[in-house]
């Protein structure tokens, strides 16, 4: 199904894709290639659409929240937005401090893509981005695919191709309340676990200082899965310089991570291609209306970023991601749904 989502400031005109199978239903607009809404049963099977957003494009425009966005050719950030490749230092855009963050200041989220196909249970945007857009080298033709598969799965995948060699590290930027979008005070009553051995310390600024400290007897082990507030809190430096978790963690084993809200049932496990996942858990929210009227709350969803180590590109010892000239870049993350039906007592809203 295809509704109109609404016009842009330039006057052309956004749309909404709904697709459906089984019990998930998402909805993609071309404006960003952003996921707008997921709705997921709960054990009762009452339907809760659990992602953060907002009800217009200007809404989406004018906020720093990145809300279900497509992220790219570069996803966060860039120590001091500048990397070298093939002997030529590149300079990106400064729009986080003296940094860079998701490739800005030209969005991708900002910008409205190209229906390339579309289905009841998928579809696949494309953006042309040329040569020096965001400082980036090289004419490269960009693929977002959705796709609802089989199994309560939605697969993001990301395909993409070069003229020069360049930089791919695409992800999603989607914020989850598995309580539902609506119930931004229950974020942080969520349980997460990961397998993660270690993270990537980073400075005051959010830059990875090149530390891969093990997160055993820290507050960052979610090894076993715990509240995702329990620790957030604690009097521990990387917490405090990042006013909560905002940090990279290893993947070196699918799944990568586990989100679970004991109210409802609702569980989300993440399988990624990825080197490593940026658990986000909302510090930056501040009372932003979002979608149907709601207010969301510090701390109000978090986010689960698959994509390479932040500043990758300047550190020598960390993958790199850089794709060759003519190479395809092709780059997939699973969310898989489910029900545990050991819930809470709670009455519906």
């Amino acid at each position: 199904m295809i509704k109109k989502f609404a016009k842009l400031p330039d006057g052309r005109t956004a749309h909404l894709y709904i697709l459906k199978n089984g019990d998930l239903e998402a909805h993609i607009t071309n404006f960003g290639a952003t996921l707008h809404r997921l709705y997921v049963p709960d054990a009762n099977g009452n339907i809760a659409d659990i992602v953060l957003g907002f009800d217009t494009p200007e809404e989406y425009i004018n906020s720093t929240t990145f809300f279900g966005a497509a992220i790219g050719r570069n996803s966060n950030r860039v120590k001091a937005g500048q990397f070298r490749l093939n002997g030529k230092t590149y300079q990106m855009g400064k729009n986080d401090g003296l940094n860079n963050l998701h490739s800005g200041p030209d969005f991708f989220k900002d910008r409205l893509w190209n229906v390339e196909q579309v289905s009841e249970r998928s579809i696949t945007l494309s953006l042309d981005s040329p040569d020096g857009d965001q400082g980036f080298p090289g004419n490269a033709r960009i693929c977002v695919t959705y796709t609802l598969e089989d199994g309560g799965v939605l697969c993001i995948s990301y395909d993409a191709v070069c003229d020069q060699d360049t930089v791919f590290n695409m992800t999603n930027h989607s914020y989850f309340n598995l309580a539902g979008h609506n119930k931004p005070e229950k974020a942080m009553d969520m349980f997460l676990s990961m397998p993660a051995r270690f993270f990537t310390v980073a400075d005051a600024e959010s830059i990875p200082t090149g530390e891969c400290r093990p997160v055993d007897c820290t507050p960052m082990d979610f090894r076993i899965p715990k509240p995702i507030g329990r620790d957030i809190n604690a009097d521990y430096d990387p917490l405090i310089l990042q006013n909560g978790y905002d940090h990279n963690f290893e993947v070196h084993a699918n799944p990568c991570a586990i989100l679970s809200d004991a109210t409802s049932g609702r569980c989300m496990t993440i399988a990624t291609d990825c080197p490593g996942i940026q658990f986000y858990s909302g510090n930056f929210l501040e009372g932003e209306t979002g979608k149907d009227g709601v207010k969301y709350c510090f701390r109000g969803g978090v986010c689960l970023e698959t994509q390479y180590y932040p500043n990758a590109l300047n550190h020598p010892d960390w993958k790199k991601p850089i794709t060759k000239a003519g190479q395809p870049y092709h780059s997939e993350t699973r969310f898989i749904f489910s029900i545990n039906h050991n819930t809470t007592d709670e009455e519906d809203d």
